[in-house]
């Protein structure tokens, strides 16, 4: 089915994987049905036990409301070797749950695996989340230790599930920068794992938006998934300016409405286009619990993207 349709996430209602992020989030019945009345047709599962963690339920819960599965994103800290067979274990287990989900549900899109750092949880990269200096970054050992836990990861999750893993890159993570993208694919199987593409998380993390379609360019043989996520260049600025952390910058509203911040998210359309896109375009608009009016978000962010054709 050569189209391309548009889903969303459970961050966009406050459900993120980070601890601080736990206490007064609203539950997935409520956020699945605001998104399906919001006008899409997909969504990612969110952290672990925020929707059924049972193949047979998960699936009723999308069925029956015409959604799709589109995947699943898991945290592992890869620059540490210890984590690397808990984090496999973890991942294996999500990815069973969507694989045997999806197959439940009939859905005609493959569902993602999506691989990323352990987000949030090093202190150093959380304080500086959108002006990481070189200095900050990983050691050369520790690249090759991170890359062969993630080639570990998604080669069992493809041979045991028959999932595709995509890596995201993610502010407050040890893969954030365009070089830091740039030396994970470096060190990575092109045919074992992609990259989704996160406009937002590239613009914050490269300090402005001006670079996302090169960065399209740069990235298009690796790109297998795509979430639409925009960037406020004046919250970015404050963030810099100001020193916030990840949290705090987020809790400013960095991540704004599609349409509000500096992604040119009609030239990415015409790139997608362009470039034979299929499957889903996930939106994120990643907000703190009790922040905002999720709901009426997604319905702004569905119809930005009907005005610009998708």
């Amino acid at each position: 089915m050569n189209t391309i349709r548009i889903g969303n996430a459970p961050c966009s209602w406050g459900a993120l994987e980070f601890a601080e992020t736990q206490t007064g989030r609203l539950d997935c019945t409520q956020m699945l049905d605001e998104l399906a009345e919001t006008g899409y047709a997909g969504s990612e599962l969110g952290d672990w036990g925020f929707m059924p963690t049972d193949p047979a339920l998960l699936s009723e819960e999308f069925r029956r409301r015409n959604l799709a599965l589109t995947g699943a994103f898991v945290g592992v800290a890869l620059r540490n070797p210890a984590a690397h067979a808990p984090g496999l274990e973890q991942t294996l287990k999500v990815a069973g749950l969507v694989s045997d989900a999806a197959a439940l549900i009939g859905q005609d899109v493959e569902p993602f695996l999506v691989l990323a750092d352990d987000n949030g949880t090093d202190a150093v990269r959380t304080r500086h989340a959108g002006r990481i200096t070189p200095a900050q970054g990983l050691s050369d050992d520790e690249w090759r230790t991170f890359a062969a836990g993630a080639v570990r990861i998604a080669r069992a999750v493809r041979d045991e599930t028959g999932l595709r893993t995509v890596f995201h890159h993610h502010c407050a993570g040890f893969v954030e920068t365009p070089d830091e993208i740039d030396r994970l694919l470096t060190e990575t199987d092109p045919d074992l794992m992609g990259l989704v593409f996160d406009t937002g998380h590239y613009a914050f993390g490269a300090g402005g938006c001006d670079a996302v379609i090169d960065a399209l360019d740069r990235y298009a043989g690796r790109i297998w998934y795509v979430h639409f996520k925009d960037c406020h260049p004046d919250v970015m600025r404050d963030a810099r300016d100001h020193d916030w952390d990840y949290f705090e910058s987020v809790r400013r509203g960095v991540f704004s409405e599609l349409g509000q911040g500096c992604v040119d998210f009609p030239a990415v359309r015409d790139w997608l286009i362009a470039h034979n896109y299929t499957g889903f375009i996930t939106v994120e608009q990643d907000v703190l619990p009790g922040m905002g009016s999720p709901r009426q978000s997604a319905q702004r962010n569905r119809q930005y993207l009907h005005a610009i054709g998708l």
